[in-house]
């Protein structure tokens, strides 16, 4: 089955060429588009798709405020921010609100449909400019709760791009199991989302930035 996209930008002219070479990924299915958040929330709800495509510069509502709500109420689609801004605030509100992936419009559409498939595996997809930004905002916590040994493993494998079915696999557990391992890692470690997790890993040294998936 073809990964259900919903395309979110207030201009026709992104939307119709997002459309027209995702399109050409047989992988990939658009089922909608929407011109503002307000709109996105209606067909997620009514579409549900896997992923989401935001901008985040849109009259109506905003894609920040648009990203936390879908992920508040459709916690299976993930949200993938698309767009030219890179400034610092963007990058890590997106992050906040629940974005996987953070890329800009210039990206190659071959690197963007491999950034929707590996989003919609429960991957974090960032730019590196947007990975950079964030490294620098994620603050270690001063007296965090200690990982457990396991836990400690699903966080470098989560650091590393690895999706929840993968990390099952090479830890031969549940994939029931990972999911409430990374829910322990989230809580502990102080953050929202696999994102952050990711880069605080990279930033405490449990992975190299080179290793770290971007």
């Amino acid at each position: 089955m073809p990964i259900r996209i919903l395309i979110v930008d207030d201009h026709s002219v992104v939307r119709q060429g997002l459309k027209m070479f995702l399109s050409l990924d047989n992988d990939l299915e658009i089922v909608g588009e929407a011109g503002n958040g307000d709109e996105a929330l209606s067909m997620v709800e009514e579409l549900q798709p896997e992923v989401v495509l935001m901008d985040l510069l849109m009259p109506v509502m905003d894609g920040i405020t648009a990203t936390q709500i879908i992920r508040r109420e459709h916690p299976d689609t993930e949200v993938v921010a698309l767009t030219s801004v890179l400034e610092d605030a963007s990058v890590v509100n997106a992050v906040r609100a629940g974005a996987i992936g953070y890329l800009l419009k210039d990206t190659e559409a071959e690197e963007l449909c491999r950034a929707i498939k590996a989003a919609a595996a429960g991957q974090v997809q960032l730019s590196p400019q947007a990975a950079e930004r964030l490294m620098r905002e994620i603050r270690t916590p001063e007296s965090p709760e200690k990982l457990t040994e396991r836990e400690t493993d699903v966080l470098h494998l989560l650091a590393q791009g690895k999706a929840n079915k993968e990390i099952a696999t090479e830890l031969y557990i549940q994939e029931t199991t990972v999911k409430t391992h990374v829910s322990n890692i989230l809580m502990k470690l102080g953050v929202q989302s696999r994102t952050q997790a990711a880069l605080l890993a990279a930033k405490i040294g449990l992975v190299s930035k080179d290793e770290f998936s971007t």
